[in-house]
C-alpha cells in the first residue's frame, strides 16, 4: 500500500479514474493521500459529478474547454434547480382545440395531435443555436394520404426528425407510416415507407385504445385484440415492436390477458435502447436487444396489490442542448437510463409511485424464473406519495416537479421539486430539505378504498418549495420539465391558451461560470 501511495499524484489520479464514482468516493474517504489526490483533480471530481447526478457524458463533448470549467458549470446547472424563479421567460400563445391530446414538449419543441380534426402541429418553443428547429402544421388529410383510412395515433420525435402515424385502412388493415418532420417524404433512415403488423394482428386488431411510442431505433404499438370467441373477462392486449431503421416487419410481439376490470390495454415505456417495461397489474421487464425473436422476459416485479397503473411520459434529453453553443458542447450530458426515475400513477386517484430504474438493471440469474415480491424490490427503490388533492406532476431524469396547494381550501398552488440524485444533497448548497427517513402511505386499488394496504418506502430525495409565485390551479392544464426548463400549458378566458416557459438556467446564460 505504501508503494502505491508513493506514486506521483497524476498517476494516482489516472488509476482512480477507472473506478466507478462510488468507489472513488469510498477510496478517498478512508485515505488522506487519496483524498488530497481527489481534491486536486478536476477529472476525478468530474467523474463523480457525472455519476452522482446520474448522467452519462455525450460523445460530442467539447474537450477543448477546460474540465474545471465543465465541472463548475455542471454543478451550477444542478444547483440552479434549487432556486428557480418561477416567473416565465417567455409566453407562447396556442389556439385551443377540442380533442387535442399528446401535447408534449420534447427536444425543445411543442407537439400535439388533434384526433377529431385530424390535424397536428410542431414548433420550437425557444430556438437555440445548437438545435435544429422544426415548425410545421398538418391540415386534415395530410398526416396520411391513404384512401379510406383513419389515423389511430401519432408519435413525434424531434431529436430524430421523425413522425410516425399509425392508421387503419377500411377499418381493418393497420400500418405505421414513417416520415420526416421537416418534409413530406419517407424518413431517410427508415427501412421503408411504412411498418407492417403481423398477420395475426391484422385479423383481430382493435381500433380503440391504441398507443404508439418510440425511443431511438424502436417503435412500439399496443392495442386490444378483438375476438368474438372471447368473453368480456377474457380480452387480450398485444404489443408489437419494430426496429424501424432496419426492417418494416417484426416478429417481436408480446400478448397477454387484459387485467380484470380494465377496458384499457396495458401501458409501457422504454428503458434505454434494449429494455422495455410493460405495466399491467405488475411490472414485466423485457429485453428487446435481439429483434429477430419475441422479447425475452427478464423479470416480473410484483406490485403489493392489483392496481391500474399509467406511466407518465418521459421526455428524452438526446439532441437537446443548452442556451449557448459553448455550454451545449461543454455539458452535453443525458440522463442515465439505468439510473433515472419513472412515475406510475394509479388511475383516477392521487396515488403516485416514484421508482428508480436501477432495480430493472441490477438483476440476478433467477429473476426471470421467479416473480420478485414487492417486499424484496419496492421499499428501498420506491417512494410512494398519496395526496389529498389532485395535482400536476412531471419528471425528468432524477427530478420530480409537482404542484402543491397553498391552502386546502384554496385553488392556488406553488411548485415543489424533489431531486432523487445522490449528489442533490451537495448541489443544493444548503437549500431545501433532505428526506432520508421512510414514509408510509395507504394505497387503495379503487376510489372506494377497497383493498387498502399500508406501504412504507424509503428512496431518499431532497425537497425544495418555490413560493415566489402562486398559480391558479384551474388554469393549469399540463406541466412538463426537461433538463433546463419548466413548461406550463395554461388556460385563458379566450380560445387562445398560453405556454409559459420558465428557464431554470437563466443565471447561466451570460456564459459566466459562477465560482461561489
Amino acid at each position: 500500500m505504501k508503494r502505491f501511495l508513493s506514486l506521483a499524484e497524476e498517476l494516482l489520479s489516472y488509476i482512480l479514474s477507472f473506478l466507478p464514482y462510488r468507489d472513488i468516493l469510498r477510496c478517498t474517504s478512508v485515505c488522506r493521500t487519496l483524498r488530497q489526490t481527489y481534491l486536486s483533480s478536476s477529472e476525478l471530481q468530474y467523474i463523480v459529478e457525472i455519476g452522482g447526478q446520474r448522467l452519462i457524458s455525450g460523445s460530442n463533448t467539447d474537450h477543448s474547454i477546460p474540465i474545471s470549467k465543465r465541472l463548475q458549470l455542471l454543478r451550477d446547472k444542478a444547483h440552479a434547480w434549487f432556486k428557480v424563479d418561477t416567473h416565465p421567460l417567455k409566453m407562447v400563445p396556442i389556439t385551443r382545440s377540442r380533442g387535442s391530446r399528446d401535447k408534449i414538449v420534447a427536444g425543445g419543441h411543442f407537439c400535439f395531435w388533434n384526433a377529431p380534426r385530424d390535424t397536428a402541429m410542431i414548433f420550437p418553443v425557444l430556438s437555440k443555436p445548437s438545435q435544429q428547429s422544426i415548425r410545421r402544421n398538418w391540415l386534415p388529410g395530410t398526416l396520411c394520404s391513404a384512401p379510406h383510412s383513419h389515423n389511430l395515433d401519432v408519435f413525434m420525435d424531434p431529436a430524430q426528425n421523425l413522425i410516425a402515424v399509425a392508421y387503419a385502412v377500411d377499418h381493418k388493415t393497420v400500418y405505421i407510416n414513417l416520415g420526416a418532420l421537416d418534409g413530406d417524404g419517407v424518413h431517410p433512415q427508415a427501412a421503408g415507407e411504412k411498418l407492417f403488423l403481423s398477420d395475426d394482428s391484422e385479423n383481430s386488431f382493435g381500433m380503440t385504445f391504441v398507443r404508439l411510442k418510440g425511443f431511438g431505433r424502436h417503435i412500439a404499438l399496443s392495442h386490444r385484440l378483438n375476438n368474438e370467441n372471447r368473453t368480456s373477462l377474457d380480452k387480450v392486449w398485444q404489443l408489437q415492436i419494430w426496429d424501424w431503421k432496419y426492417s418494416t416487419t417484426s416478429s417481436s410481439i408480446i400478448s397477454d390477458a387484459i387485467p380484470n376490470g380494465s377496458v384499457d390495454p396495458v401501458d409501457f415505456c422504454f428503458l434505454g435502447n434494449n429494455r422495455l417495461l410493460v405495466i399491467t397489474d405488475n411490472l414485466n421487464l423485457y429485453s428487446i436487444e435481439d429483434m429477430s425473436q419475441p422479447p425475452e422476459l427478464l423479470a416480473c416485479f410484483l406490485m403489493p396489490i392489483p392496481l391500474k397503473l399509467w406511466c407518465l411520459p418521459l421526455i428524452d434529453d438526446i439532441g437537446y442542448g443548452s442556451q449557448l453553443h459553448m455550454q451545449a458542447q461543454a455539458t452535453m450530458c443525458t440522463s442515465d437510463p439505468t439510473h433515472r426515475l419513472i412515475c406510475l400513477t394509479v388511475a383516477f386517484s392521487t396515488q403516485i409511485f416514484i421508482i428508480s430504474t436501477r432495480i430493472f438493471f441490477d438483476l440476478n440469474e433467477t429473476a426471470a424464473a421467479i416473480p420478485i415480491p414487492w417486499q424484496h424490490w419496492g421499499p428501498s427503490n420506491t417512494r410512494i406519495f398519496r395526496y389529498p388533492f389532485h395535482l400536476k406532476i412531471h419528471i425528468n431524469g432524477n427530478r420530480v416537479l409537482h404542484t402543491l396547494p397553498v391552502d386546502m381550501r384554496d385553488s392556488t398552488f406553488i411548485f415543489q421539486l424533489l431531486d432523487f440524485s445522490p449528489l442533490a444533497v451537495t448541489n443544493r448548497r444548503g437549500l431545501g430539505r433532505v428526506v432520508k427517513e421512510p414514509s408510509t402511505a395507504y394505497i387503495t386499488a379503487d376510489t372506494f378504498d377497497k383493498f387498502e394496504e399500508s406501504l412504507t418506502t424509503s428512496l431518499p430525495y431532497v425537497q425544495v418549495v418555490f413560493s415566489n409565485r402562486k398559480f391558479d390551479f384551474s388554469q393549469l392544464r399540463i406541466l412538463w420539465i426537461d433538463k433546463d426548463r419548466i413548461y406550463m400549458l395554461c388556460r385563458s378566458p379566450s380560445s387562445i391558451d398560453r405556454l409559459e416557459v420558465i428557464d431554470v438556467q437563466s443565471d447561466l446564460q451570460s456564459g459566466v461560470v459562477s465560482t461561489s
